[in-house]
């Protein structure tokens, strides 16, 4: 049976993979660098080196799309006191303009091997391989949304931060009992 603290780590290493994709997909590079260790390396198709040299790597591979979505799967974890072992499997969708560019629009199927580790900012990723699965072109698939609504954004301007502040603010004005549900 696991202890409640060894839950709390998986969940915080979970976390920060899902931090990572949420940073990726709304292109906001210091949130994607936070997640690494500050001697964190990453390994990527068409990339090895440090977390700082792949941060920049990235934004600029990233600037060509028009959005990224990465999807989630199966995730486990091996714990080793303060280190990790991560494997996380994953989908992640490209789209840009033109439409009908392959190397704009494609959907690639992933595995994350992670090392973490936990120092003074919390669980870190020390050292990333992401595993290139398969790629699959979707070139001349995208087509216009079907009506008038919200729409995702790679800034500051997703409906996400709007949310997320308006939930910060009725925290503040709103406060909850604590225990309640």
């Amino acid at each position: 049976m696991k202890t409640l603290a060894e839950l709390s780590d998986r969940q915080e290493i979970h976390d920060l993979v899902l931090r990572y994709c949420s940073a990726v997909d709304r292109a906001d590079y210091p949130a994607v660098r936070d997640v690494y260790a500050r001697d964190g390396v990453d390994h990527h198709t068409g990339f090895s080196g440090t977390a700082d040299d792949y941060v920049h790597w990235l934004r600029e591979r990233t600037s060509v799309f028009d959005g990224t979505m990465h999807l989630i799967g199966n995730h486990r974890v091996g714990l080793f006191g303060d280190h990790a072992y991560a494997e996380t499997y994953g989908t992640a969708v490209h789209w840009g303009t033109p439409s009908d560019d392959e190397a704009r629009n494609f959907t690639s199927g992933f595995r994350y091997l992670d090392h973490v580790r936990r120092d003074s900012d919390g669980w870190r990723i020390v050292e990333r391989t992401a595993v290139r699965e398969w790629t699959r072109s979707d070139a001349g698939r995208l087509r216009e949304p079907e009506g008038h609504g919200p729409r995702g954004r790679r800034d500051v301007h997703d409906p996400s931060t709007a949310l997320r502040e308006r939930v910060r603010q009725a925290a503040v004005i709103h406060p909850s009992q604590k225990g309640t549900r």
